[in-house]
């Protein structure tokens, strides 16, 4: 019995233990579930919603929202030592209207619990989520019976708005002073709304979102300005908005700093939806002298697929003249990407009858192409075509920069590379053009082949120093090449047949790295070069007595040139510095390499050289016969001498600046940096001197010389100095110039200068600028934005001015260049020293924070006129921008003013008023 009884003892504390665990637990979740911050059991009941605790008196508890220590606590259930569940073991029966996910709230002040009526009120800077959901209020109030959510604003004493409520769900986010939304419906009120949908920003009086994605508005607003009382917009009584799709209203007007323009649309349809969208273009109203009153612009632009969009457009004027565009692009992520486009114009000045009536017509063809290297490794297509007939950048309107573009050029080309073999082949279609001259050349096929150097006597598995002879390597170099010349005037195929030349060129150069010399200070390098050309044809002078002039003879047929070097070069550098004990300027070195080649030529080219009178005074000239062949023929004499270069540069150290502050730390674990500064990037100069030549044995000095001042002024120069006296027609003797009665070195024969200079100053903003150039940088590297970055660049091109750029109050650019060379008189009675000079500049200055001037032109140094001019004043209108263009100087001379909004999806809507006017060239 005692037994039995012990053992009734502890069966009843156990089960004694086990209710009061099973207890605790029921009462811990009922009590967790009452005041947690997850609502799981919303009860159902009427939309309204009691106003804030500040209009109550209700029994409450108040919590700080960071502390549950004012929570009642008279069980002991939040501070005992069982671990905090978060999943819940128990089977409860939840409502079908429960919802789906939990509500998270905080705020920064405090949170009001009424347990009874279930209410939870938030004040200061609170914090609400619900799956994608999130919200922001000063105050809000949460209802679990009603499942409704209302937030409001805070203002100050003055009545002004300090805080309003923000409200995110997805990608969708709005700013209201007043927010009421039913979690379980998704559907809310709002008062006083601001939403953006892409460019778009959308002001309501009243708003009522519906569902996910379709929102109604009463008394709204459609604008580009991101201001809460904006600078412009269109007014509707009545809106229906479709998130990132459309919007659509009934009637519709524009107003302008709140007044109403007198404008009525019956309804109106707002694209919102981002990307590409198929549509028409709408024209723009233009006025020119010359082609008369005109629509420019016109066209319609359609999405073909993902890879696809073509755009045609142009131009129609009231005298008949008018031109067509045909733009397509095509992009394949990671594997190609291009635009194509064909241009027709036909050109009328005036009426028929009138003096100065003109007609013309040209056409145009760009096509740009480019292909991922990773699509396919080791081969690459890439197109860049610009041909036009010679004419046609001559009358494109309002366009100075393509009046003066004279020389065009195209370039399509296939490589491909051999993996782990040295072979390498390029296939390639090249065009150039004048439109001064009218010539244009073609040269189709282009081929290249070549092999990389192999080393024969190496061998495969080799251990240790290679041994002199593995050194030993040779490689090849092939072209071959098509050329047809014509006037594009007097186009003709027996023309054409006429200027076609073919040619040819190998080269096999066989080189020997031999080791350093002297400790490793001089690199001995021997080499030996075979070079063959072929030529179609043979260009030769003849004297003709009986018309005192000469004549050229052009005879067809297969030739072959060829050339053989052998050499051994000797290369070292020489380091030079000087410190300084007392000043800023920590030392300077001088670095100095020269370099010494001996050479052998051998004279394989004789033959094809000839001596011919050339005017009536028997004076005879040396030619070549293969000249104006497409590879030309190699020089001819006998070559054994050397070949003597010194180049050059200039460095400077300075020392670490020192801090002007007394109380700065100085970290002495860190090396002081010293800053380094190139003062001459290079010069130098190169000669050489031929012991087999029977007289000018010495060879013209090459000199050269190029830095950067402060990193702000680029210099470059060469020149080429003959160091012999001359005859009276100007011709080279074998004197040299120091030997005559006055020393000199010799005579500048060629020669060129070329200065570039960009000066700006700092950014207002440099976040503003940083994200500008982030903007360019995923533009450029983003294949499928290459269409619209094209078309935008187009734009920007024809209407500079309006893209200024206010973030940089003012900028500055020059550019210089000089060249002069000699050549023959026509007569051949000397020689005459021909110049050339230009500059360009363009820069751009604040009047004041809200305008800007630009300014860009070309002056002809040798015509001292200035060629071309343009200026603009433009003005920052915050959402809309103002520009006024001219061009004073030119044939083609305008006037422009416009005003326009400056978000993309507005860029038709603007007032434009051009005036042009044709001077002639």
């Amino acid at each position: 019995m005692r037994q039995l009884h012990k053992f009734s003892s502890k069966f009843f504390f156990i089960a004694i233990l086990i209710a009061a665990i099973f207890c605790i637990l029921t009462c811990r979740v009922e009590a967790q579930r009452i005041i947690r911050r997850d609502i799981t059991r919303p009860l159902t009941g009427a939309d309204s919603v009691k106003p804030p605790i500040k209009n109550v008196n209700p029994p409450r508890v108040i919590v700080n929202a960071t502390d549950t220590s004012g929570i009642p606590d008279s069980a002991g259930l939040l501070n005992d030592s069982l671990p905090n569940q978060k999943i819940d073991t128990f089977s409860l029966k939840l409502s079908k209207d429960s919802l789906d996910g939990p509500v998270n709230y905080s705020a920064e002040d405090s949170a009001v619990i009424l347990v009874q009526d279930k209410k939870i009120y938030l004040y200061g800077k609170t914090k609400t989520e619900y799956k994608d959901i999130s919200l922001t209020a000063p105050q809000v109030e949460l209802d679990q019976q009603s499942q409704v959510l209302t937030a409001y604003n805070s203002k100050d004493s003055t009545g002004q708005v300090t805080e309003e409520a923000h409200f995110t769900q997805g990608e969708n986010a709005f700013t209201s002073d007043t927010i009421r939304y039913n979690f379980k419906t998704q559907k809310g009120l709002t008062k006083n709304t601001i939403t953006q949908q892409g460019e778009m920003f959308v002001h309501g009086t009243f708003v009522k979102k519906v569902s996910e994605s379709v929102t109604y508005v009463k008394e709204g607003l459609f604008t580009t300005c991101n201001l809460d009382e904006p600078h412009f917009a269109f007014k509707a009584n009545k809106l229906k908005v479709i998130n990132q799709k459309l919007a659509v209203s009934g009637p519709a007007h524009p107003e302008f700093e709140g007044v109403p323009v007198p404008i009525y649309l019956p309804f109106g349809f707002y694209p919102l939806s981002q990307g590409r969208r198929s549509g028409l273009l709408p024209p723009q109203f233009a006025t020119n002298e010359q082609f008369g009153l005109g629509l420019e612009g016109l066209g319609y632009y359609k999405v073909m697929n993902d890879y696809w969009d073509v755009k045609l457009y142009g131009n129609i004027y009231s005298y008949g003249g008018w031109s067509a565009n045909l733009n397509p692009t095509y992009r394949k992520r990671y594997r190609y990407s291009g635009q194509f486009n064909f241009g027709l114009q036909s050109t009328k000045f005036n009426f028929k009858g009138d003096p100065d009536y003109f007609k013309n017509k040209s056409y145009t063809l760009t096509w740009n192409h480019s292909a991922d290297s990773r699509a396919r490794p080791g081969t690459s297509f890439s197109a860049n075509v610009n041909a036009s007939t010679t004419t046609y950048n001559r009358y494109v309107p309002n366009s100075p920069q393509l009046n003066y573009q004279n020389l065009l050029g195209s370039s399509i080309a296939y490589s491909k590379t051999w993996a782990g073999k040295p072979y390498n082949l390029t296939v390639s279609a090249n065009h150039s053009q004048n439109n001064q001259s009218r010539i244009v050349n073609l040269s189709l096929p282009d081929i290249g082949f070549s092999v990389s150097t192999l080393y024969p006597f190496q061998s495969k598995e080799s251990a240790g120093t290679k041994k002199w002879y593995e050194q030993l390597g040779v490689a090849y170099t092939g072209n071959f090449r098509n050329q047809v010349s014509f006037y594009d005037s007097a186009f003709k195929l027996r023309n054409l047949i006429d200027t076609l030349q073919w040619g040819a060129r190998h080269s096999i150069p066989i080189t020997l790295s031999l080791p350093p010399i002297l400790g490793g200070a001089i690199m001995v390098s021997p080499s030996i070069s075979y070079s063959q050309v072929w030529i179609n044809q043979k260009f030769r002078r003849k004297w003709n007595d009986a018309a005192q002039k000469l004549d050229t003879v052009i005879t067809k047929g297969f030739f072959i040139d060829q050339q053989s070097s052998m050499g051994l070069s000797f290369n070292t550098a020489i380091f030079g510095t000087y410190q300084f004990k007392r000043s800023k300027i920590y030392a300077i070195r001088h670095v100095i390499r020269p370099s010494l080649s001996i050479n052998y030529q051998p004279d394989l080219s004789r033959k094809h050289y000839y001596t011919e009178k050339v005017d009536t005074t028997g004076y005879t000239a040396r030619f070549s016969e293969f000249e104006g062949s497409l590879y030309g023929g190699f020089s001819e004499g006998r070559y054994g001498g050397m070949s003597f270069q010194v180049d050059n540069n200039l460095e400077m150290k300075l020392r670490p600046k020192k801090s002007k502050n007394e109380d700065e730390v100085i970290d002495s674990t860190k090396k002081p940096e010293f800053r380094k500064i190139r003062l001459i990037d290079g010069y130098g100069f190169s000669t050489g001197y031929n012991f087999f030549a029977d007289s000018m044995k010495l060879s013209p000095l090459q000199l050269y010389f190029r830095t950067n001042l402060f990193d702000k002024i680029n210099i470059s120069a060469s020149a080429t100095m003959d160091p012999y006296q001359t005859d009276d027609r100007g011709r080279d003797i074998d004197k040299y110039a120091w030997n005559g009665d006055k020393f000199k070195l010799g005579r500048i024969t060629t020669g060129s200068v070329s200065l570039s200079t960009n000066f700006q100053s700092k950014p207002k903003d440099e976040g503003k600028e940083k994200e500008k150039q982030t903007q360019l940088k995923d533009m450029k590297n983003d294949p499928a934005l290459m269409g619209d970055q094209q078309r935008l660049l187009d734009y920007m091109r024809q209407n500079p001015a309006e893209f200024v750029d206010f973030n940089v109050p003012w900028s500055f650019s020059l550019s210089y260049s000089l060249y002069f060379r000699e050549q023959f008189k026509a007569d051949y009675s000397g020689f005459e020293k021909i110049f050339t000079s230009s500059a360009n500049f363009n820069g751009s200055f604040s009047l004041t924070p809200k305008w800007m001037f630009t300014m860009n032109g070309y002056y002809d140094l040798d015509t001292r006129k200035l060629q071309t001019f343009q200026m603009s004043i433009s003005r920052e209108m915050h959402c809309w921008q103002m520009s006024i263009n001219v061009t004073p100087i030119g044939p083609y001379r305008y006037f422009n003013f416009t005003i326009s909004p400056k978000s993309g999806i507005l860029q038709d809507l603007k007032v434009n008023r051009t005036r042009s006017f044709y001077t002639g060239y």
